[in-house]
């Protein structure tokens, strides 16, 4: 008597059921959509689902629903024209305020997406996502190196007490200016031990001094900085711009991103699968940091605006606040930085302790903690301001011809008296909102640039693209099924039909796995699903013709059943691990496409040691258990046993 227990046919068929459950949502096709999300300073809310559908009806477009959820609309369309018409119409009517992005919207219902099941994400050859191409302003590195230098030239000659009349970065360098040679000697001394210190700077000196014009009432120094210093500074950049990103798309959620460096100053960045396109160009396009200036409290800033007279080492800024003739009020603060956006570690929004308002709670590193510390200890009583710098992409039609340019914008966000002394810990105040709280937070916490980027091509890949591509993909899955199908039915009969329906488990069991994992499906993907296809068979191939050869030998019917699998495990396990090894190579040495590929194989071959053995087992006793049985449907010559 071949058995088998009650609770493995009851975990046979629970697996299967919730592998059909969460395979389901591959049949509900998305939709699709916009998305509109607010920039800083905006809102999404009823007045703005007004004035969309306003939009909308107005320039007549064919629209399926509009859904405010959230600080999100979306807006659903019955086809990707009139998505494409309609999104440029918003664009242009909403402004800069509103972010407005082609989407895909989900079509499964809620009562999946409440279990968890939804629908496979495919990547950008399949269903599309986003694609960035970032190119590094490495002038713009340069001069924040640049100014670094000055800054610190600066402080070296104050301490040392060494008259100068100017330090700036000019075309050839660094050009300090002083009063006497005997002044520029000591300078080129100080500035060689305190400035260009080999155990700070590396071994190579990055700077060189050379002199410079002499006048009658000026002598100058030059401090030139290394061409191999520029270049390991223009490499450092990527590298850490590299790793920002991924941190950034790290807190987007996304699987399976793309981000690697193309060329010498350029960064690919594509999104497969990704949900919320409007949130990525949000998160990845802006630039924003913030930085700690001391407010020049000798100058006027009304006076300051009128005649635009600002001291040489002051700036002119704006700040939040209203005045009487409902323009931003002016206000003037140092040029220098106390600390800046690369010595920020956390930022978190949260409540203020005292007021309640919104706030965000920073961390400075070490280094940052110190200048903090230093500032404050002598600047209790003086005003401190938060200066909040965002660089955004901004794409202009000049002459026919598509423009690529940044916007930055400059805004004092607070400004307040230090009551106190504090270093590397404290709160920023000021912010309209907790919302705007969070998104500054996440953007701090998702890490500062080390130097500002452009994207400099931009494609939200809709799906029609890749119809063909998935017809392809979907024309090669069948034609391989119903090939195997036909042969297993043909060539093992009844047991053969048995393989088929468990070959057709596995296809549903593959894929709904994938869709519980949200896995990314791609076509080398594809290709990983064809190939575990042609592989499953294998298994129930051995374990028939281990039962005809049980057969030949004279076995009993159920007997030849019980020992062909039990025979055929040992080398099923060991041809599928040799397979799962090969799959964790690929997936460990591989990257993009081929780790696709390697883990749509190793599902796969999970899945078809489930169907192909367990399953097919649990029907073969369904279909001969319980009955005297004189042969086997087994196919070929050798299907009748001893009596």
């Amino acid at each position: 008597m071949n058995e088998f227990s009650k609770w493995k046919y009851i975990l046979v068929g629970v697996v299967l059921l919730l592998g059909v459950i969460y395979a389901l949502p591959i049949v509900f096709q998305p939709q699709a959509a916009v998305q509109i999300s607010a920039n800083r300073g905006a809102t999404v809310d009823d007045a703005l689902k007004e004035k969309v559908l306003g939009i909308l009806q107005t320039k007549k477009f064919d629209f399926k629903d509009v859904e405010l959820n959230g600080d999100r609309l979306l807006v659903r369309f019955p086809n990707t024209d009139v998505q494409l018409a309609a999104s440029g119409e918003l664009k242009t009517q909403l402004g800069d305020k509103y972010v407005v992005a082609l989407n895909l919207a989900s079509t499964v219902p809620a009562w999946l997406r409440a279990i968890g099941a939804n629908r496979m994400p495919l990547g950008l050859d399949l269903q599309g996502g986003v694609h960035f191409l970032m190119e590094i302003d490495q002038k713009a590195a340069t001069a924040k190196m640049q100014q670094r230098y000055v800054d610190d030239i600066r402080t070296a000659l104050r301490n040392a007490k060494i008259r100068y009349d100017s330090v700036n970065a000019g075309a050839q360098g660094i050009v300090v200016v002083l009063h006497s040679d005997e002044d520029r000697k000591q300078a080129g001394n100080v500035i060689a031990k305190e400035v260009n210190q080999p155990e700070k700077l590396g071994a190579q000196p990055p700077l060189e001094l050379a002199d410079g014009d002499t006048t009658a009432d000026s002598f100058a120094l030059i401090a030139k900085i290394r061409e191999s210093t520029l270049q390991a500074q223009a490499n450092q950049v990527v590298v850490s711009n590299l790793t920002t990103l991924r941190n950034r798309v790290n807190q987007l959620g996304v699987s399976e991103p793309i981000i690697q460096q193309q060329g010498s100053n350029r960064i690919v960045v594509e999104l497969a699968g990704v949900q919320d396109t409007a949130e990525a160009k949000k998160i990845l396009g802006a630039t924003a940091t913030l930085e700690y200036h001391a407010v020049d409290e000798s100058t006027n800033p009304i006076e300051a605006e009128k005649t635009g007279n600002v001291p040489p080492e002051s700036r002119l800024y704006h700040t939040q606040r209203l005045g009487p003739d409902g323009k931003p009020m002016p206000i003037v603060l140092k040029k220098r930085a106390i600390v800046g956006g690369d010595e920020l570690i956390d930022a978190t929004a949260t409540p203020d302790q005292q007021t309640g308002t919104p706030s965000v709670s920073v961390r400075l590193n070490a280094l940052g903690g110190k200048k903090m510390l230093d500032f404050t200890s002598q600047n209790v009583g003086h005003r401190m301001a938060v200066v909040y710098i965002e660089r955004t992409p901004e794409t202009k039609i000049v002459d026919g011809k598509e423009v690529r340019t940044a916007k930055v914008t400059e805004e004092v966000i607070n400004d307040a008296t230090v009551q106190g002394v504090f270093s590397n810990r404290f709160n920023t105040t000021g912010m309209e909102s907790m919302k705007a709280a969070s998104e500054l937070a996440l953007l701090l916490r998702a890490g500062s640039l080390a130097a500002p980027m452009d994207i400099v091509e931009e494609r939200v890949i809709g799906p029609s693209l890749g119809q063909d591509n998935i017809a392809k993909g979907v024309k090669a899955v069948i034609l391989g099924l119903l090939a195997v199908l036909l042969c297993a039915a043909l060539y093992y009969h009844v047991f053969g039909l048995i393989a088929d329906i468990a070959l057709i488990l596995n296809l549903v069991m593959l894929l709904a796995v994938l869709s519980l994992f949200q896995a990314t499906l791609t076509m080398p993907g594809i290709a990983g699903i064809v190939l575990t296809l042609g592989m499953a068979i294998d298994a129930n191939v051995l374990i028939c013709e281990r039962i005809r050869e049980e057969l030949r030998n004279g076995s009993t019917p159920l007997a030849s059943i019980r020992a062909g699998y039990e025979k055929a495990w040992a080398t099923i396990l060991d041809a599928n691990v040799t397979h799962l090894l090969a799959a964790f190579g690929l997936f460990a040495f591989g990257s993009g496409p081929i780790k696709g590929f390697a883990v749509t194989l190793a599902i796969g071959i999970l899945t078809s040691m489930f169907t192909s053995v367990t399953v097919t087992h649990a029907l073969v006793n369904l279909v001969y258990s319980g009955r005297k049985l004189k042969g086997l449907a087994v196919g070929g010559g050798y299907a009748r046993g001893a009596n």
